[in-house]
């Protein structure tokens, strides 16, 4: 009888070995590729009040600044905080490009970059129509035609495929209730080697004066953007208080 246990109780040693093991060789999830939104996002009731209790890929979303906040983007000591026109220096455009500022709010980059592209023109993306109106009225009194009003949603950013040179994001990204879905569409609407540009503040210095969750590591920047395919090429630290990443789309082989 003991014999007989012993050939019984042998095998489901080997079995609990062997599946210890595996979980031991992968603790971690592997990497996010075309999944659904259900399995890449974490709810939770416990979280910050300047968040929105949603969690990827560790992070909390921030709340959105809505059209109420119009007035601090359009503050006249922007230039001086923040230094936007290095922005605009940093971004190597060429006259023909078609640049695709994504969470636009009142425009006041898109306007910086579109006189830089007589041939080109800017996309000025947003989820407000309230923020569109006012781009619509700049546009009339700047007198500048080559700013097109995007309405997106918060899923998806309404871009032609293969249409943009490059994609902007200035301390926007870190809002965005569906990440994934619409860095998804961003790079769809890439041109094969399109640039991502990111301007987040900077996460690691907590010197910075600026909410938690309004703050990105370049770290984490980096594993999100690396979850939808694009590469990281530079970081440019030319900013008093904020990262410039900058990545690209791979041209398919």
């Amino acid at each position: 009888m003991n014999q007989i246990r012993k050939f019984i109780f042998l095998p489901l040693v080997a079995i609990i070995l062997i599946i210890a093991g595996f979980w031991l060789l992968n603790p971690t999830k592997p990497e996010i590729t075309n999944v659904s939104s259900t399995t890449i996002y974490e709810q939770k009731v416990n979280h910050s009040p300047d968040g929105i209790g949603k969690f990827y890929m560790g992070r909390e979303i921030a709340k959105v600044m809505g059209h109420t906040g119009a007035g601090w983007l359009e503050r006249p000591s922007r230039e001086l905080e923040e230094q936007p026109s290095k922005i605009v220096g940093a971004l190597d455009l060429k006259p023909n490009d078609v640049v695709a500022d994504i969470g636009a709010g009142t425009g006041y980059l898109s306007f910086l970059i579109a006189p830089l592209l007589p041939q080109g023109k800017v996309l000025a993306v947003d989820i407000q129509p309230e923020m569109l109106d006012i781009i619509k009225n700049a546009k009339q009194d700047k007198k500048i035609n080559n700013v097109e009003p995007i309405l997106a949603t918060i899923n998806n950013p309404n871009l032609p495929d293969a249409s943009v040179d490059l994609a902007l994001m200035v301390d926007a990204y870190h809002e965005f209730e569906y990440p994934y879905e619409v860095m998804q569409g961003i790079v769809k609407g890439l041109k094969p080697g399109g640039r991502v540009v990111l301007v987040e503040y900077r996460g690691e210095n907590p010197l910075i004066m600026i909410k938690r969750l309004h703050k990105m590591t370049q770290q984490q920047v980096r594993k999100e953007m690396q979850a939808v395919g694009l590469v990281w090429r530079e970081t440019k630290n030319l900013l008093p208080q904020q990262h410039l990443m900058i990545f690209e789309k791979q041209v398919s082989s």
